[in-house]
């Protein structure tokens, strides 16, 4: 039976560890490798760590990643705000016949492409767009305005292709939530402020943490919205790396870059995990 069960498991994990080994860890040890490689005067690749000491003597790339990371924490908050009220209003305000419903149309337009969304983004936005063209049309604008091309817009579309990731981690932590709690601190004299703060938000806060780590790394590592919609300012820092790789074929640098942007992402989530003294295996589980 032991060795029944022994097979099975074994089964079971192999193509999880395969794509896991094959994918992910030995493509990264030789990007690793790639990245402590570097010409020497002759022109001979040597050991090397030039190619971190560039991200740290070179300003705007150290300027550019800073950017990345605030802006990747504003989108995170922004995602927050945006998908909560939608969450709570699904869980807990709605009648349970319509949850699943409605969940359903909140995920279909993620069914869709993100390269498909982000240029519907851009047909509505852009200058001879559908927004543009509605207002002309009513008067409220003598000119068309460009939307496109500017941090608002950047935003606005790294916020809508994250949704998804913050809005299901919210739904799972407050359907397992007991309405009585709210219900027992309401009739205790308990305002709406209170109930959120000290009821709602601390049991959803596994979901919160591993939704909000989700959309800063996928904010943080995103090429396709900002490049489409923040236009040639945008500097954000995979587009630097996309560089590297790409434009400069100087694959050793672009591999440390891509090593400095896991190692610092992986600090600033530490960092908040300890200040809202959340633990990740709690989060993610």
């Amino acid at each position: 039976m032991k060795n029944h069960l022994r097979l099975g498991l074994f089964i079971f994990l192999t193509p999880v560890l395969l794509w896991l080994l094959l994918l992910i860890i030995v493509p990264h040890i030789e990007l690793l490798i790639m990245s402590l490689h570097g010409k020497n005067d002759t022109g001979d690749m040597v050991w090397t760590l030039a190619n971190y000491r560039h991200f740290f003597t070179e300003e705007i790339y150290w300027y550019t990643f800073v950017r990345t990371a605030l802006y990747a924490i504003i989108v995170t908050i922004l995602t927050f705000l945006v998908t909560f009220p939608v969450a709570f209003y699904i869980t807990k305000v709605v009648s349970p016949r319509l949850t699943g419903f409605l969940t359903i149309l909140l995920l279909m337009p993620f069914w869709v492409s993100e390269l498909v969304r982000v240029y519907g983004w851009m047909i509505l936005l852009r200058e001879s767009g559908v927004i543009n063209h509605l207002l002309v049309s009513t008067g409220l604008l003598k000119v068309p305005v460009e939307m496109l091309y500017n941090d608002i817009s950047m935003l606005m579309g790294l916020v809508y292709t994250s949704m998804l990731f913050m809005v299901v981690p919210l739904i799972s932590s407050l359907e397992s939530m007991d309405d009585s709690l709210i219900e027992a601190a309401h009739d205790l004299g308990a305002s709406p402020t209170t109930i959120f703060l000290r009821i709602i938000i601390p049991y959803a806060a596994p979901g919160i943490t591993s939704g909000a780590i989700v959309v800063f790394m996928l904010a943080l590592g995103n090429y396709l919205t900002p490049k489409l919609m923040g236009g040639k300012n945008s500097l954000w820092f995979t587009e630097q790396i996309y560089n590297e790789f790409i434009a400069s074929f100087n694959w050793n640098q672009g591999a440390a870059f891509g090593f400095l942007l896991l190692a610092l992402s992986s600090i600033l989530i530490w960092s908040g995990l300890k200040i809202s003294r959340q633990h990740l295996g709690k989060a993610l589980s």
